[in-house]
């Protein structure tokens, strides 16, 4: 693609890399071919190339970003089926986080919009100011009908009927090596998975120390800045990045971790790239040291090696979440690893298309994710699985309010099949179902 930015704007690193970025996309369309919002949409500018268009005109004129660019932006799901299609390799990930990046500061919001991502952005990072939220949500979800706008009624709708107990396992502490260390770990347990899910953290714990690491939940953790990241707001993101390189390296620097486990394939994506997000800051040796040490959960459990156990006979449906596939390049990986754990393990179509949760998509753009949660669903529930698994909290919220099987973390059954308890989702399977 040709750029016209002049001398001036190249000595800005940020529109120096967006240039190159930009200078990579030779036009073919094939990510149109894999873009969820096109083929819901069928719009140009809601595919990649047409987000490119729209990025490239904004950044070359340093005009303002208007409405309509906002709205075919905020409509990308940063799913990156995008960038595993594209043979170019446009690094597609970071030219629409500057996209974001503009708009967040040059477009100012109708007030509704303003308000509920400053909401979300204060909560959501911060695990007892989202249990309180989520406990005003429930009490607030017989009122979801009267709500005039739909990303409201959304965020009703989303609210669990209850909330599990605060896990103590969350708390900074050492959880020794069942036998033989075989690695030390620091793991990073989340925000919002810390108030939705305790369970996988709990699972994650007694999976890895049980085939020999050493876990350590390291003090001063938080979000991953991936949230704020995805809606534009850099300082933001900035800020909850530095927090975890700092609590990492001090953990890495008392004593050496052979990786930080994400169980949160969103986080891992953020996470593996602190190099790139960090490059300018002071604290980017530190930060890229950081992204090196990052693995998911299930690269790990391949390291550390699952030992032979009974076939469970359970099938399962396995859903690869867009962070895993396309961000992190795992494809193939957790499925594997339920396979050798005995499950009967099959894929829907077009397992490379986003279920819609996206992070805050789901909240943001009600409509659009909705119908991708629909279409996912049906390909998933055509496998006729007892249960599904994923790797990542969002996509089994998402894919769980209409799925007729329980929805569990890749991890949690692994940990089942390797003398863990049963998840407390598959006991509402019918006792007779389940393998002992």
């Amino acid at each position: 693609m040709q750029t016209f930015f002049t001398d001036a704007q190249l000595a800005d690193p940020t529109l120096a890399e967006a240039n190159k970025i930009l200078r990579t996309c030779v036009h073919c369309g094939f990510c149109t071919a894999t873009c969820p919002t096109y083929q819901v949409l069928g719009d140009e500018l809601d595919s990649p190339r047409g987000r490119i268009y729209l990025i490239k005109e904004m950044l070359e004129s340093g005009r303002p970003a208007d409405a309509k660019t906002a709205r075919h932006i905020d409509r990308c799901l940063s799913c990156l089926a995008c960038t595993t299609t594209c043979p170019s390799g446009v690094d597609y990930a970071h030219l629409i986080d500057m996209g974001r990046a503009h708009v967040n500061k040059t477009y100012r919001r109708p007030l509704m919009d303003r308000v509920l991502r400053a909401v979300l952005v204060a909560v959501m990072p911060y695990p007892t100011r989202f249990r309180l939220a989520l406990f005003g949500a429930r009490l607030a979800r017989p009122l979801a009908g009267w709500m005039p706008d739909a990303r409201l009624k959304a965020m009703l709708k989303l609210a669990p009927k209850s909330l599990p107990p605060v896990s103590r396992n969350d708390d900074a502490q050492v959880f020794p090596a069942q036998g033989a260390r075989k690695m030390r770990v620091a793991l990073m347990t989340g925000c919002v998975q810390k108030a939705l899910d305790t369970e996988i953290n709990d699972a994650t714990i007694r999976l890895l120390t049980r085939l020999g690491a050493e876990v350590v939940v390291p003090r001063n953790m938080g979000c991953c800045g991936g949230l704020p990241l995805h809606m534009g707001q850099e300082d933001a993101a900035h800020g909850f990045a530095r927090s975890m390189v700092k609590a990492v390296m001090a953990e890495h620097r008392h004593e050496p971790l052979d990786a930080l486990v994400i169980n949160t394939s969103g986080c891992g994506s953020t996470l593996k790239d602190y190099g790139h997000l960090l490059a300018r800051d002071a604290l980017a040796s530190d930060a890229a040291k950081v992204a090196a040490l990052s693995k998911d959960v299930s690269e790990v459990i391949q390291t550390l090696g699952l030992p032979k156990v009974a076939a469970k006979g359970l099938a399962v449906a396995y859903h690869s979440a867009c962070s895993l596939q396309h961000g992190q390049k795992i494809k193939t990986l957790p499925r594997d690893l339920l396979k050798a754990a005995g499950f009967k393990v099959s894929e829907p179509a077009d397992s490379h298309l986003c279920c819609g949760s996206a992070g805050t998509y789901n909240l943001l753009q009600p409509e659009i994710s909705g119908e991708l949660r629909r279409r996912k669903v049906a390909t998933l529930m055509a496998r006729k699985p007892d249960v599904i698994a994923a790797g990542n909290l969002g996509c089994m919220i998402q894919i769980g309010q209409e799925a007729g099987v329980p929805v569990v973390h890749t991890v949690s059954l692994l940990d089942w099949a390797t003398g863990g308890p049963v998840p407390s989702a598959l006991r509402q399977i019918s006792a007779a179902m389940l393998p002992s």
